[in-house]
C-alpha cells in the first residue's frame, strides 16, 4: 500500500468516526460507502435488508465467488476523548472498532479492483445493526444470498489487546452466544414509613441479583465456559414509595446450547422462588439474540493461509475462544466461511476494551485488513 493510499483510507477512517451511526439509521455511512464503490468501479446495490450496501466485482468467466462482510453500525454512547477526530454526534460512537472494518473492506474493493489475475466474482457486503444481532438477518431475509451468490464468506473484528498485525482465529466454536433475559417482579408497593402494608419487589429483586450469581458457580460444569451478567435494576418507586414493579435485565454468554439450558431452567427456578418467597409474582423472557459464530474447517484455512502471504502478519490458527458475539453467525447457517480477529494494540485508546467510551480503532492496523482481504480473494479467485 502507498503512503498517498493509506494516508487517503486513514483521513475517510477517521471522517466515518466522527460522523457515527446506529442500528439500522445509517444511511449516510451507506452513501459514503456506496460513493467509494462506485468511484472503485464497481456494481452497488444499495437499501439491501433496509440500509445495507454490497459492492459487486466481477472477473473472468469462473462461476467462483466469495463475499467478505464489514459493519457500518456504531454504538448508542457518548465517546469521551480528546481526539482530533472525536465523534460530533451526541449518544453515538464507534467504540467497536466498525469505522476501521469499513475502512479496510473498502481498501481492499479498491486494490482488487485494479487487479487482472482474478477470475470470478467478490461481492463486498456492508451490514447495518451489527450490534443489534438483526442487521445480518434483515440482509439474509432480503435475498443477499439470493441476488449475490456466494460460495463462502469471511468476516473481520479487530480486538484490542493484540498486538497491530496479529491475527487470529480457529476451527469450530469461536464467539460466544448472547441470550438475554428480563425479569418482571409484581408486588404492591406502598408508603415507606408502612413497608408492613406492602409485598416489596425490591426486595425480592435484591434477594434474586444474589442468587443469580450461583447460576454459573453452581449449576455449570466448571470445564464449560458460562457468565451470567445483571445490567439493570428498574423499579417504579421513589425516594418515599416503595415501588410495586422491579425489572431486572442482563445477559447471559456460553458456546453450546446445553450451557444455554442450564442457564434459562436455573434462572426460571430463581425467579419463581424468591419471588415466591416474598409474597410476590414473578415472570421472566429468556431469548437468543447472537448465535455462536462456528468457523468451518476449509474456510478457516484458507484464511490462515491469507494471513500468513500478508506481509507482516503474524497468525494464532488455533486461538481460544472469544468472549464477546457477532451476528455473523447468521451467514454461517447458510454458508461456510469464518470469522477473525486482528490485533488492534495494547496501549491508549487502542487498547481500550471493545464498547469501552474512550476506545479508538488503530489506523496502523488499516495496511494489514486490507492486505489479509487481498491475500484472501486472491487465494480464492486466483489463477
Amino acid at each position: 500500500m502507498s503512503p498517498d493510499d493509506l494516508a487517503a483510507l486513514t483521513a475517510l477512517r477517521r471522517l466515518l468516526h466522527q460522523h457515527p451511526e446506529t442500528r439500522f439509521d445509517v444511511a449516510a455511512t451507506a452513501d459514503r460507502v456506496a460513493e467509494q464503490l462506485d468511484d472503485a468501479g464497481l456494481e452497488v446495490t444499495m437499501e439491501v435488508g433496509g440500509s445495507g450496501v454490497v459492492g459487486t466485482l466481477r472477473r473472468g468467466t469462473a462461476q467462483r465467488s466469495i463475499g467478505l462482510r464489514a459493519d457500518l453500525d456504531a454504538l448508542p454512547i457518548d465517546e469521551r476523548g480528546d481526539l482530533a477526530h472525536t465523534s460530533q454526534i451526541a449518544g453515538a460512537h464507534h467504540g467497536c472498532g466498525h469505522d476501521g472494518h469499513i475502512t479496510m473492506l473498502l481498501g481492499a474493493a479498491q486494490a482488487l479492483a485494479q487487479a487482472e489475475d482474478l477470475d470470478g466474482t467478490v461481492q463486498f457486503i456492508f451490514q447495518p445493526a451489527e450490534e443489534t444481532g438483526r442487521g445480518a438477518q434483515a440482509m439474509i431475509d432480503d435475498g443477499l444470498l439470493d441476488r449475490f451468490p456466494i460460495d463462502a464468506v469471511f468476516g473481520l473484528h479487530n480486538l484490542p489487546g493484540l498486538p497491530v498485525g496479529h491475527l487470529a482465529t480457529r476451527v469450530g466454536t469461536f464467539t460466544a452466544f448472547e441470550d438475554v433475559f428480563t425479569i418482571e417482579i409484581d408486588g404492591s408497593g406502598g408508603h415507606a414509613s408502612a413497608p408492613q402494608h406492602t409485598t416489596d419487589p425490591l426486595v425480592a429483586g435484591a434477594e434474586m441479583v444474589l442468587a443469580l450469581q450461583t447460576v454459573v458457580s453452581r449449576a455449570v460444569d466448571p470445564a464449560d465456559h458460562a457468565v451470567v451478567s445483571v445490567t439493570e435494576f428498574v423499579t417504579d418507586g421513589a425516594r418515599n414509595i416503595i415501588p410495586g414493579q422491579v425489572t431486572i435485565r442482563g445477559d447471559s454468554r456460553g458456546y453450546d446450547d446445553r450451557v444455554s439450558s442450564t442457564i434459562r431452567t436455573r434462572m426460571e427456578r430463581i425467579a419463581a422462588g424468591v419471588a415466591a418467597a416474598h409474597g410476590a409474582r414473578a415472570q421472566i423472557d429468556h431469548r437468543r439474540e447472537f448465535a455462536p459464530v462456528v468457523n468451518t474447517e476449509a474456510a478457516t484455512h484458507a484464511a490462515v493461509r491469507a494471513a500468513q502471504r500478508t506481509d507482516g502478519m503474524s497468525v494464532d490458527a488455533t486461538a481460544g475462544r472469544m468472549g464477546f458475539s457477532e451476528d455473523f453467525a447468521q451467514y454461517l447457517n447458510h454458508r461456510p466461511g469464518c470469522l477473525v480477529v486482528l490485533g488492534n494494540g495494547i496501549e491508549g485508546p487502542h487498547g481500550r476494551s471493545l464498547h469501552h467510551p474512550s476506545y479508538d480503532f488503530n489506523d496502523a492496523a488499516i495496511p494489514f485488513g486490507v492486505g489479509y482481504w487481498c491475500a484472501l480473494v486472491r487465494g480464492w479467485l486466483g489463477p
